[in-house]
């Protein structure tokens, strides 16, 4: 009886090695021979999957907005909203070593979008996205009667989605400096200034 083979789960493992040489070797040295290397795949085998190195590349990108959405997903969002909102931004901020991975590579695909045309439709997607799920808590504190009168809807999404922008990339290159427990008090004051 012939393996039956998961292409999306092989697909995801050499994403997943692109992933650790982005990280460990830098952007630069992403390419499929590197790429096969770490993965234990052959050249061929990777080619087969992605025929150039930029749809690996996009794959790759792209793995990390969807692990980012899985987690989200996976979410009750029952319970105190305050706190259901805390943890939904959360999910975009480097808080475990898996979200640090991912965002290290995110970091480095932001990078190499400026001068790759291929990536840059990847990044606007995840960049839109983030501030959905801004605008997401903005909406749901109005709804919920929980947003401060006469603020600026517009400005305080703005406000939320450079705030995750930022605390992302500085607790990336600041590791030291941006614990996990900063950056849940961050957002949480956030989150307490928007409120009545």
């Amino acid at each position: 009886m012939p393996k039956i083979v998961d292409h999306q789960k092989q697909r995801e493992k050499i994403a997943a090695a692109a992933w650790e040489v982005i990280r460990t070797k830098g952007m630069d040295q992403a390419s499929i021979r590197n790429i096969a290397k770490q993965s234990g795949f052959s050249v061929g085998s990777i080619r087969h999957y992605f025929p150039s190195q930029a749809s690996l590349l996009t794959f790759a990108m792209n793995l990390v907005s969807e692990r980012v959405n899985e987690r989200i997903h996976s979410m009750s969002f029952e319970g105190e909203p305050f706190k259901v909102m805390k943890e939904f931004l959360l999910q975009f901020l480097p808080t475990t070593k898996e979200k640090e991975v991912e965002m290290e590579v995110w970091m480095a695909f932001i990078i190499k979008s400026l001068s790759d045309d291929s990536l840059k439709e990847a990044s606007d997607e995840v960049y839109k996205g983030i501030k959905f799920g801004a605008a997401s808590v903005i909406d749901a504190l109005k709804k919920l009667k929980l947003l401060r009168d006469n603020l600026d809807e517009e400005y305080e999404v703005e406000r939320l989605f450079a705030l995750l922008d930022g605390l992302a990339l500085h607790a990336i290159l600041q590791k030291t400096e941006f614990s996990t427990e900063k950056l849940e008090g961050i957002i949480e004051q956030h989150l307490k200034s928007l409120c009545k």
